[in-house]
């Protein structure tokens, strides 16, 4: 049986043979990877992602972030939503990126974590951003092989919805360690993971674990637990995958305030304690 399906001679492809060859520098997908910047010192590149908008992805993101950072470990997020960008305002990071000749500098907030976003290099935040998929996919690459990262424990992507221009994008050009799905408790929820961890195994890339966000409302007086989106089904479609559920994020006025006013990293995040093992489990 051929070792390596990606190479063009997969047929009569065998270990010894292997050694050497082109396929072998490139990542699990037989595609080679961008460069990193010969700056940075990435040690794991996580992929936040989710089948559908809505789900409160870059909350989500965000809040690993804060999560690994609290834990202690060098954090960035590269805003890879280049059309939605989100994870700046909350992060409180405002301003334009800046270069030198090793590359652009990413800016930091309050709590440290690196930022890098499309955001940060308009002449205004509230610009829409409108180009298509191949100019949008280039600037992802940028964010990558063009920004001095510094020395970073975990580098978080935020990805757009869906399974476009950009997942792909990324799956094939970063040297991904694994994906997390995000999603909601919804009739729908099945459908969506599935659809992410699908592309995720045809692009060979691990899936870690899935996030439920939007999980319920607390009451504030008696403490219940409102199920404004109906009731979870996280467990069963993560058993049917064999995927870890990672946690189940409530909805929480406080972190909506937060959030909008660019001071998200002042949260603690307890409802991702069981993401913040696995994570540092990848670390070896």
């Amino acid at each position: 049986m051929a070792e390596n399906s990606s190479c063009s001679s997969a047929s009569s492809c065998t270990r010894e043979s292997c050694e050497g060859c082109p396929s072998k520098a490139k990542g699990g997908n037989g595609i080679a990877k961008e460069p990193m910047n010969p700056f940075s010192d990435i040690k794991k590149v996580i992929g936040v992602v989710s089948g559908k908008g809505g789900v409160g992805k870059s909350f989500v993101t965000a809040s690993l972030a804060c999560a690994m950072r609290a834990a202690g470990y060098r954090v960035g997020i590269m805003d890879a939503d280049v059309t939605g960008p989100s994870i700046p305002k909350m992060l409180g990071v405002h301003g334009q990126v800046v270069g030198d000749e090793q590359g652009m500098i990413p800016l930091e907030a309050e709590n440290g974590i690196k930022v890098m976003s499309v955001n940060l290099l308009l002449d205004n935040e509230e610009d829409p951003v409108i180009w298509r998929g191949p100019v949008i996919a280039g600037v992802v690459k940028q964010f990558w092989n063009e920004t001095v990262w510094g020395d970073i424990d975990y580098l978080f992507v935020d990805m757009p919805p869906g399974t476009g221009d950009v997942p792909l994008t990324v799956f094939q050009s970063l040297p991904v360690d694994g994906i997390i799905i995000v999603t909601s408790p919804q009739e729908l929820v099945q459908m969506i993971v599935k659809k992410a961890y699908h592309m995720a195994e045809m692009m060979r890339v691990p899936v870690l674990g899935v996030v439920e966000n939007f999980s319920y409302l607390k009451c504030p007086d008696c403490g219940k637990e409102i199920k404004l989106f109906g009731e979870s089904r996280i467990e069963e479609a993560a058993a049917e995958l064999q995927l870890p559920v990672f946690g189940k994020i409530p909805l929480d006025p406080a972190y909506a305030q937060k959030a909008d006013e660019g001071k998200f990293g002042e949260l603690t995040h307890p409802y991702l304690d069981t993401a913040v093992r696995a994570l540092e489990a990848l670390q070896g």
